[in-house]
């Protein structure tokens, strides 16, 4: 009985640490956004810069294309896409998975926006969305709000509810 406490224990600690380093590094409401330049699923280059003073950006990182939880963000993100237009938003979704991989899920699910390849992992870092600070392959699931101006307006964060973040997401925008 004392040693099940002992890994019951022990189970619940590295849980809490791992939960608090999720939420290590994140930005925060208020903040201005991070500039940057990064690689489109096309093949293209997209700046951030790009929208400034135009439109807001919904930014959301995911772990993998083609996974369970990430499939079912992603395609939450398409079924209401509409609505984010209506708000005046355009989508990108961010993963470290290369060029053909986006390619091939972008056309497998029908996605409407592009997805940003983060191979390197630097825009994940610049965002908090890297994983141990970047040792860890995959990024965090968190999805930011930029308004027009460059101010992050939200940060959704839920790593096993991958679907709350377009309903928290779209009322961040509703009330801008």
């Amino acid at each position: 009985m004392k040693k099940l406490l002992i890994v019951l224990l022990a189970v619940i600690a590295i849980a809490g640490a791992v939960y608090l380093e999720e939420r290590e590094g994140l930005l925060r409401v208020g903040e201005q956004a991070p500039v940057f330049t990064a690689l489109l699923s096309t093949g293209e280059e997209i700046s951030l810069q790009d929208y400034r003073g135009k439109t807001n950006v919904v930014l959301f990182f995911y772990p993998k294309d083609e996974t369970l939880g990430c499939t079912e963000e992603v395609c939450s993100y398409r079924d209401n896409y509409d609505q984010f237009r209506r708000y005046g938003a355009v989508v990108f979704g961010v993963s470290s998975d290369g060029v053909a991989s986006h390619t091939r899920f972008i056309a497998l699910q029908q996605l409407p926006f592009q997805l940003i390849c983060d191979t390197d992992l630097s825009l994940s870092k610049l965002y908090g969305a890297a994983r141990l600070g970047g040792h860890f392959p995959l990024a965090k699931r968190v999805s930011y709000v930029i308004d027009k101006d460059g101010n992050i307006r939200g940060v959704v964060h839920h790593e096993f509810h991958a679907g709350r973040h377009v309903e928290e997401v779209l009322a961040i925008l509703r009330s801008m």
